[in-house]
């Protein structure tokens, strides 16, 4: 079994930045794993925004998030980060962290049907 928990959503004006965190509580073995972020915006789909891979050397990101977001992780603190910055306002949405239990490739996947564990989700909203 995997929690994740995500954290440091909260409201800010458009061209502010914002860092998420997740936190995942499956021991040794979350170094394994491709973890992701997506969002699902009011009245839409839950899209893809980020993925990292186990070691970190990989990452994939929507044409929407380049430039602007970067995903990390610290193995040692079973943590998985979202740096988002020059924040618009169509960037409103609730953001969820997902593991990738299944299998490790580089590039990461991206669909979110690929990811088998998924957090609460912490709303993100930017002002205009």
């Amino acid at each position: 079994q995997v929690q994740l928990v995500e954290s440091g959503g909260g409201l800010v004006q458009a061209g502010g930045s914002l860092r998420l965190s997740c936190a995942a509580s499956t021991g040794r073995t979350f170094s394994r794993y491709t973890m992701g972020w997506f969002r699902q915006a009011p009245g839409k789909e839950r899209e893809f925004v980020a993925a990292i891979s186990w070691r970190g050397g990989s990452t994939s990101y929507a044409d929407s998030a380049k430039g602007r977001f970067t995903i990390s992780r610290d193995n040692a603190k079973n943590t998985v980060f979202l740096q988002m910055n020059s924040l618009k306002p169509e960037d409103t949405a609730v953001y969820y962290c997902a593991a990738d239990t299944q299998v490790e490739v580089s590039p990461p996947r991206t669909g979110r049907n690929e990811y088998d564990y998924w957090g609460q989700g912490t709303q993100v909203t930017v002002s205009s």
